[in-house]
């Protein structure tokens, strides 16, 4: 399918910012597939991962389309791009109205319970009064938890995949480190506006250890030639991976969007995980991948454990945390007929 470009929903009041900053002026970035019904319930609100877009038809093949999981001629469904991001929604990049340039460095600080506030929005703005699914691995399992948490009875059933309650030391770790690439380059910290290409390019190539795992590069980027010195294939890999950000991601929303990740607590003013978790009513699917480092299944067990009338399946995945936008078949088996029961 040819992407489509986004909606823009531009906000008339001001968004209060978790951290105590307030956004004045702001908007949001959103796509939809499929019809509403009459009765505005028959809604599958995907929330994207890291970088992804809205559009998601691009970054999940074969999940959104007539006879996919999320069939387009049964359900609604909607993306919308986070704030922070750089895909249309405000971010870094976006015109600070009080000086007439991009915030960048200035850009504050996006909690996921800021994210879900953007959503709650736009799910009034478009009238939706219950949503039949709502799913998202990694960074957008969190945000459905912590909506599924504030808004009880709008959803039939969640789909955390490959996600956590609470931002665990080790992610924060890797996302630090990243972090500490983008400084590194001189561009960035120094805020020149097209600045941190070779930051991120870096920071994506200490990403993608934790997306994968050893196996999967001993199997995907061993050399064949036993005799080589130098230039091997995995050496390449990574530079290709951190090339392939630059060209469609921007540094500075690659900065704010880790900090929302590390945010992610569930529990955080609200007595711990546990009572958190145990206020969710939707039926909830929570699915592991069994060879996920950054997000192991422990972390879905957690999950499932806490939440009411929770089940809890695992995906057998050479491919790590990746396996969450890869294994769609696996997926969609273990979904497909709970959602249409």
């Amino acid at each position: 399918m040819t992407q489509l470009e986004p909606h823009i929903f531009e906000f008339t009041k001001s968004l209060n910012l978790e951290g105590g900053a307030t956004l004045a002026k702001w908007q949001v970035a959103f796509h939809t597939f499929g019809r509403l019904n009459e009765s505005l319930d028959n809604v599958i609100w995907v929330c994207h991962a890291l970088t992804a877009n809205s559009d998601v038809y691009d970054w999940w093949p074969g999940m959104v389309g007539p006879g996919c999981l999320m069939d387009t001629d049964k359900y609604f469904v909607i993306c919308a791009n986070i704030p922070g991001s750089c895909y249309g929604t405000t971010g870094p990049i976006s015109i600070d109205p009080e000086t007439g340039k991009p915030y960048l460095h200035d850009f504050p600080l996006i909690t996921v319970r800021d994210v879900v506030e953007v959503l709650k929005e736009l799910r009034r703005f478009l009238g939706i009064k219950r949503i039949h699914l709502g799913i998202g691995g990694s960074l957008g399992g969190q945000q459905i938890l912590e909506w599924a948490i504030q808004e009880p009875e709008l959803f039939r059933y969640i789909a955390p995949v490959a996600t956590n309650a609470r931002a665990s030391a080790w992610g924060i770790a890797f996302n630090e480190a990243q972090r500490m690439a983008l400084m590194a380059d001189e561009t960035f910290a120094e805020g020149q506006p097209d600045g941190g290409s070779k930051g991120i390019r870096a920071a994506r190539a200490v990403a993608l250890l934790s997306y994968r795992n050893r196996n999967t590069y001993q199997n995907t980027q061993t050399d064949p030639d036993e005799e080589k010195l130098e230039n091997f294939k995995a050496s390449s890999y990574q530079q290709y991976q951190g090339q392939k950000l630059d060209r469609r991601f921007n540094a500075y929303s690659y900065q704010t969007v880790t900090k929302t990740l590390d945010s992610h607590n569930v529990g955080r003013n609200r007595g711990g995980l546990e009572p958190a978790l145990s206020a969710i009513k939707a039926k909830t699917i929570a699915v592991g991948i069994s060879s996920d480092l950054l997000f192991p299944p422990e972390e879905q067990k957690l999950i499932a454990e806490f939440v009411p009338d929770a089940t809890y399946y695992e995906i057998d995945s050479f491919y790590g945390h990746d396996g969450f936008l890869i294994e769609v078949e696996a997926l969609t088996n273990i979904l497909k007929p709970i959602i249409n029961d």
